[in-house]
């Protein structure tokens, strides 16, 4: 059969910029997978030779995250599918354990989904969650938070960093505030573990949810933690895998991937990181402004660590998200829509309209870049090109028409 041969001389270099969705796995990482799971096939679970050593490299893994936090003790972390996983089990774990004690839950307007769905449907047995409002910046108030705070509050659940717009919440003075309070605090740190140093143990932390996929790491595989003293039965049953606190055959592999993206991100990288990205947000601003591109920011610039420095929402007036995704998309340039896609339609953002209001055109009209560890200064400077051409083109095409 002869070979056929498909050349595109149309054919552009990806740029990627929607890292906040999911980050391509480092070298190291993948390494570190493959002797794993050529090497060290036994489960964990079982005692002879196979199963003692993949039980040893797990419990290596385990260390090197804990440390990452600075948990107590490393038994405070239990490896999970991924973020969602830890913040369903976190939450409604936690409510059905401790609803003798209240039924009450503090969270913000602005959570991902995978906090606001399990407690929507906690609410339908009966709980009570206080939806803290946030102002145009995305931050919350903590004298709101102080007047939700009720006796019978028994979580809450706060969000570290928001996945959309890189406001982050004030989880040092939350967690000051709760240290001598029956309420558990949890954290859904999908977006700032790998880039904010994190200590627990500081912010008076109870539980904390992450995913490796965020940090150049495996897809599913993450970790939730559980302050000693937090207790509730696993939300998956079955076998008796992680101390009887989640069920499962563990992923060695993944999570050894896992401890070793962790490994890569000591704090001098993470600075790094944080220093370099917020260089491309403001290249963006620079360059949008000075092609005079109408468009501005949702939430804030800030210093270096003030938001999330990986994540950057803009408004683009009069261009809709979906247009401005797809001509981009056209470039080979990926970016994500200020809201979420969901089968091929475009969802109001719950972010915007908490943020703008329901009417405000933001939400129609905005897009979300996010910058990882490959980005370039280059790439950002051939998505601001094309942007500004892009608007040139659809103003020029629509001032023809009239």
């Amino acid at each position: 059969m002869q070979e056929i041969h498909i050349e595109n001389s149309n054919a552009v270099k990806e740029i990627y910029l929607d890292n906040a969705a999911t980050t391509p796995m480092a070298p190291e990482v993948l390494a570190e997978m493959m002797d794993k799971m050529t090497n060290v096939y036994g489960n964990a679970s079982t005692l002879y030779g196979l199963g003692r050593q993949a039980h040893t490299v797990m419990e290596n893994s385990r260390q090197v995250i804990a440390n990452s936090i600075n948990a107590a003790s490393d038994e405070e972390i239990i490896f999970t599918s991924g973020g969602s996983e830890g913040d369903n089990t976190a939450i409604t774990q936690t409510a059905l354990a401790r609803q003798s004690l209240g039924k009450h839950i503090i969270t913000t307007e602005i959570e991902h989904e995978a906090v606001l769905k399990p407690l929507h449907a906690l609410e339908e047995q009966g709980f009570d969650v206080t939806y803290l409002p946030v102002d145009e910046h995305g931050n919350i108030s903590l004298d709101d938070f102080k007047a939700a705070l009720r006796d019978d509050t028994i979580l809450v659940t706060i969000m570290m960093g928001n996945n959309e717009v890189g406001s982050r919440m004030p989880i040092h003075e939350i967690g000051e505030i709760l240290k001598d309070h029956q309420a558990w605090f949890h954290t859904d740190a999908v977006q700032t573990y790998g880039l904010l140093d994190i200590d627990v143990q500081r912010d008076h932390i109870d539980m904390l949810s992450t995913s490796a996929h965020k940090i150049n790491g495996p897809k599913m595989i993450g970790f939730l933690y559980k302050r000693e003293g937090v207790n509730f039965p696993s939300l998956i049953k079955g076998g008796d895998q992680e101390e009887k606190r989640r069920a499962g055959t563990e992923n060695v592999p993944a999570i050894a991937g896992f401890a070793k993206a962790a490994e890569l991100l000591t704090p001098e990288a993470k600075a790094e990181k944080r220093a370099r990205f917020h260089g491309f947000k403001e290249q963006v601003v620079k360059g949008l402004t000075d092609n005079g591109v109408d468009f501005e920011i949702n939430g804030s610039l800030g210093d270096v660590g003030e938001n999330l420095d990986h994540v950057l929402n803009i408004w683009i007036k009069g261009i809709s998200t979906y247009v401005m995704q797809t001509n981009l998309d056209l470039a080979g340039i990926a970016v994500s829509g200020g809201s979420a896609c969901t089968a091929g339609s475009i969802e109001p953002s719950h972010v915007l309209t908490a943020m703008f209001g329901e009417k405000s055109p933001r939400i129609a009209e905005s897009i979300r870049l996010s910058f990882g560890q490959q980005t370039t200064s280059d790439e950002i400077a051939a998505f601001v090109e094309n942007v500004s051409a892009i608007v040139k083109r659809l103003a020029k095409n629509h001032s023809e028409v009239k």
